[in-house]
């Protein structure tokens, strides 16, 4: 007795040393080590004073604190300033911020990258997956519906037997899909309640209704993550009629397809016409009357589209597309409008997808491309100030200033992750691309231009006043009507 209450005191002791700020551990190279053995489970947030991203997490940081805390778990969060303490930072590997990782078991080596959202619930679902069972066992129908509705996305197996194949499939997929509660039951009341009539999963997501446009913008952007930010990055969609009279042979064609790819693509079905869907639609460069066909997309930091070269939805010409593209035999689909007739009219050219590769690698040419969304409010900031530039070099000979709406264009060459991206392309045949990541007034652009885009340029920008192409696409099927078939890879 007296040896463990000499062992406690020494804990306590060393816990005391770790400084906290609210409820957050603060770290330094000084007592990290220390921390691992006093604490079993810490996830620890890398960061710097001046990033945007570190500072909006703060918040929602402290609170998953404060909530782990409260609940008397053995999961701690903490925080190292990166700056301050760049051999920790060397150590770890970080490269930007904020750098997250968890470190299970007081275990030093291989820590595991976070990879959920970033507000509070997220972050506390992501370390009781990690540290407890990958779904909870649901025994009665309370615990089902409390699950359901503490959660805006929940996911829950219906097996008779727990320990069947699908129901280990099942598990395998939960484990894999870091921040979405899941929970597995063989109650005969939870099956009957939920009308289950087989063995099957289904996904609980709540209805959301908006007051404003505005709320209808932001939320999404916290929950979508939920739904697109799982291991599987590669998803088919399947666009169809819902009132199509074959509607139901095209479904069942789609579902034995998706029996083969288990784990490596997600199959989607949206019903093309449902009003709310025709942005999705947009995305991809489909109306209507080109339903029902299928897209593939890569949901990787590269975000790729594919198209089928027969427009036949059978299950074997969707096998053989998935099939093709998962040994890498597929060329990406990119979208192109016509070349307008005044393309070049005005001071500023527009560029689409046929007529780029001319006009961006003219050797005899410095082209400066603004690639945009219509829809994103920095391109719409800069807009004035990029027709400022196009005005003021109109009657340069060697140098272009251009944009390109990146939604209907897509070009082999560059790859836009977030809007708008500018870019130079240098006169010459080597087609040297340089990234402007300097100040986004007339004058900076103005030294960028007249150095041949050497000077004039500043630091990289933290890409948090970035409107991102991949949130973009998640914001769109979040709030959709949408049907997943194998997403849960069972």
């Amino acid at each position: 007795m007296l040896k463990l209450l000499i062992v406690c005191a020494l804990a306590a002791i060393s816990a005391a040393d770790i400084p906290e700020e609210e409820d957050v551990l603060v770290l330094k190279k000084s007592n990290f080590e220390e921390a691992l053995k006093t604490y079993p489970n810490i996830l620890v947030e890398f960061y710097a004073p001046w990033c945007g991203h570190c500072k909006a997490l703060v918040p929602e940081y402290a609170k998953a604190a404060g909530m782990l805390k409260a609940e008397g778990t053995n999961i701690r969060l903490a925080k190292v300033d990166a700056t301050e303490e760049s051999e920790l930072a060397q150590e770890f590997g970080v490269r930007g911020y904020p750098t997250i990782k968890f470190f299970k078991g007081g275990e030093k080596e291989n820590p595991k990258e976070y990879s959920a959202g970033r507000q509070a619930d997220d972050i506390v679902n992501w370390l009781k997956k990690r540290t407890g069972p990958a779904a909870a066992t649901l025994s009665d129908v309370t615990q089902a519906e409390s699950l359901i509705a503490d959660n805006e996305v929940a996911v829950i197996g219906f097996f008779k037997d727990v320990e069947s194949e699908d129901a280990k499939a099942f598990i395998k997929t939960a484990e894999a899909v870091d921040d979405i509660p899941f929970g597995i039951t063989s109650d005969d009341a939870v099956i009957s309640k939920f009308e289950v009539a087989k063995d099957g999963v289904v996904l609980f997501k709540k209805v959301h209704m908006f007051s404003t446009i505005s709320e209808f913008l932001i939320s999404p952007l916290q929950t979508a993550p939920k739904i697109f930010g799982g291991e599987i990055k590669s998803h088919i969609l399947m666009f169809v009629p819902k009132t199509a009279t074959d509607f139901q042979d095209k479904m069942d064609q789609f579902k034995k397809a998706a029996e083969g790819f288990k784990g490596k693509i997600l199959f989607i079905f949206i019903d093309s016409d449902v009003d709310d869907n025709q942005r999705i639609l947009e995305f991809f460069g489909l109306k209507k009357e080109e339903c029902p066909t299928i897209r593939l997309i890569t949901l990787e930091e590269e975000m790729t589209k594919y198209k089928p070269e027969t427009s036949e939805i059978t299950a074997e010409n969707i096998i053989t597309f998935c099939t093709d593209f998962t040994e890498g035999k597929l060329k990406p689909h990119l979208m192109s409008q016509d070349i307008p007739d005044d393309w070049d009219k005005n001071p500023v050219k527009v560029l689409v997808g046929k007529n780029f590769e001319e006009v961006a690698f003219d050797p005899a040419k410095n082209v400066f491309v603004e690639f945009y969304a219509p829809w994103c409010g920095h391109c719409k900031q800069l807009a004035p100030i990029w027709d400022q530039l196009g005005e003021k070099f109109k009657d340069k000979a060697n140098i272009v200033v251009a944009k390109m709406d990146s939604t209907a264009n897509e070009i082999e060459a560059v790859k836009v992750h977030s809007f708008p991206t500018l870019k130079f392309f240098a006169a010459g045949d080597d087609r040297k691309v340089i990234d402007y990541n300097g100040e986004r007034t007339l004058d900076g652009f103005t030294k960028f231009l007249e150095s041949g885009g050497k000077e004039g340029g500043a630091p990289a920008r933290d890409d948090e006043d970035e409107e991102s192409d991949v949130c973009i696409i998640w914001l769109l099927f979040n709030f959709f009507p949408i049907v997943w078939f194998n997403s849960l890879n069972c």
